[in-house]
């Protein structure tokens, strides 16, 4: 191993680090998160390298309330997909802790049936108070997952309710999942969740309810207004403690791909995504060149320049982003 294989503190990081993750040493891969989530110095160079082996995983996004089963219904998820073959990824986006900012709920507490599969590979990641029920670092997490070789990666986000609509920007897929008596077909009409899903399932449909929740999802998706070559979202009802349903659910969710695939939307979204994650990196080196000017005097002084009525508020942008260029 050489020392460009090495991070600041000795750890391995570069090509090394790489070609053990593709080979399945699962620590390499963990590695490799862990500098995705703490923004290393080291992380461009790493995701340089690993961009021209990505672009071939399948991304498929779990949200909706909590309670309503959203670990459970990844847990058959990633079964159903392990008896095609596949290799399967699982993020799963978790609260963050007030004293350490790592996440609440840890890989060994959830999905254990699949802790041994060395086909299956689960990964806890904090929000971090990241808005949209994703973690800020996710998209970087993707691109490691998809280099490593995952044919299926599963976003599970962290079940904040109204603000998750962000899934549907990193998803291929979109699954909302809702469940019999906790009010979450009109939640998600008032949280915008409609509009991002794809496939919406009624997990614990064996409870009172069910048919009525199912109703309701119906009628609040007939008044959408789609042309008639676009995807309309079916609903699907499981009981995925049991596997009851997810066949049908893996059907419903291979149609929408095969969709996606054959009208086009499969590549905007793609690019979409692109775009946004760029958008994102640059805004956030600007934030951090505009945070590094010299005792922020900068920016003082345009904020009482424009304060003054001296100058307008877009020339002083420019102005910061110049200093900050």
């Amino acid at each position: 191993m050489s020392a460009a294989d090495l991070g600041p503190r000795g750890q391995e990081a570069g090509p090394g680090l790489v070609k053990r993750a593709r080979d399945g040493d699962v620590r390499a891969l963990g590695r490799l998160i862990s500098l995705v989530e703490n923004g290393a110095p080291e992380l461009r160079a790493v995701l340089r390298e690993l961009a021209p082996l990505t672009g071939q995983a399948r991304v498929l996004g779990l949200t909706g309330a909590p309670g309503v089963g959203k670990s459970t219904v990844t847990t058959a998820l990633v079964a159903a997909y392990r008896e095609r073959g596949l290799r399967v990824a699982v993020l799963a986006v978790d609260p963050t802790s007030p004293f350490t900012g790592g996440a609440l709920l840890g890989d060994r507490v959830r999905m254990q049936q699949h802790a041994t599969d060395q086909g299956v590979f689960i990964r806890s990641m904090a929000s971090r108070g990241h808005l949209g029920g994703l973690a800020g670092a996710a998209p970087q997490a993707l691109h490691v997952l998809d280099a490593a070789g995952f044919g299926l990666i599963l976003v599970e986000t962290v079940g904040v309710g109204q603000a998750e609509v962000e899934i549907a920007a990193l998803a291929d897929s979109t699954l909302v999942i809702v469940a019999p008596g906790l009010g979450d077909a009109i939640q998600a009409a008032k949280a915008g969740i409609l509009e991002i899903g794809d496939v919406f399932v009624v997990n614990k449909s064996d409870k009172p309810g069910a048919q009525e929740t199912v109703r309701d999802l119906r009628g609040m998706i007939a008044m959408a207004q789609r042309g008639p070559e676009d995807w309309k979202p079916p609903i699907v009802r499981t009981v995925a403690s049991d596997g009851e349903g997810i066949a049908e659910l893996a059907a419903k969710l291979d149609a929408h791909q095969a969709w996606l695939d054959s009208s086009g939307e499969g590549e905007r979204r793609r690019l979409a995504r692109a775009r946004g994650e760029i958008t994102t990196l640059a805004l956030g080196e600007l934030r951090q060149r505009m945070g590094a000017l010299p005792g922020g005097s900068a920016v003082d002084e345009l904020a009482r320049r424009v304060a003054a009525g001296e100058l307008d508020p877009y020339s002083a942008a420019d102005e910061l982003i110049a200093a900050a260029g």
